[in-house]
């Protein structure tokens, strides 16, 4: 009798789920001690931080001015089926973000987030980079643009993580938004008129 499932292949399937629970194990501990040494660099209090599954990308989202709730929701929708090819693009979006102003204040140019665009392992290598290179943190980088307000900025303060410089307000001056005073009111003179003296 013809058997449906072959036992080889059941073998062979069973052998490359195993693998890939290693794989997926190994790159787990690897970017932990990666985000570990970044946070550490950043100033982040507790090495734990880098070890709990959402909430290092949260923090990670902070550490880059952005929102760490708006990294939590594109966690979040990036799990639901239906949705998943354009939560995925909102997922990388952000993702990209997150990782030009951690760069940007770790010294990195923009171009090595390229480097976290490889499948697989290109995150790794980009948080490998920051990790180990000898590049300081420096939080004094000018604010991102939405930090002040939008959608993607951070008003969140957490004990332990540093808050991160807001932009300062416009100061005053030509091309900056002033505030409208109207004139102040003033009485009702007559035209002077020769030899016309207002009665007493």
């Amino acid at each position: 009798m013809y058997d449906y499932y072959d036992t080889g292949s059941l073998a062979v399937f069973g052998i490359l789920i195993v693998f890939g629970f290693i794989f997926a194990i190994a790159g787990y501990v690897l970017s932990s001690l990666f985000l570990m040494k970044i946070f550490e660099k950043a100033g982040v209090e507790g090495k734990w931080r880098a070890w709990v599954p959402v909430y290092n990308a949260m923090i990670l989202a902070k550490l880059g001015d952005v929102s760490p709730w708006v990294m939590l929701g594109a966690i979040v929708i990036n799990i639901i089926p239906i949705l998943n090819y354009i939560s995925w693009i909102a997922y990388v979006a952000v993702i990209v973000i997150v990782a030009w102003r951690v760069g940007l204040k770790l010294q990195k140019d923009a171009v090595w987030i390229l480097l976290g665009l490889i499948p697989g392992i290109g995150a790794l290598i980009w948080l490998g980079i920051n990790a180990f290179d000898k590049s300081r943190w420096n939080p004094n980088i000018v604010p991102a643009p939405w930090a002040n307000n939008g959608f993607l900025g951070d008003n969140t303060v957490w004990q332990g993580i540093p808050v991160q410089p807001k932009p300062a307000a416009p100061a005053p001056g030509y091309g900056a938004p002033q505030g409208y005073a109207p004139p102040a009111p003033q009485g009702y003179a007559p035209p002077a008129q020769p030899g016309y003296a207002p009665p007493a």
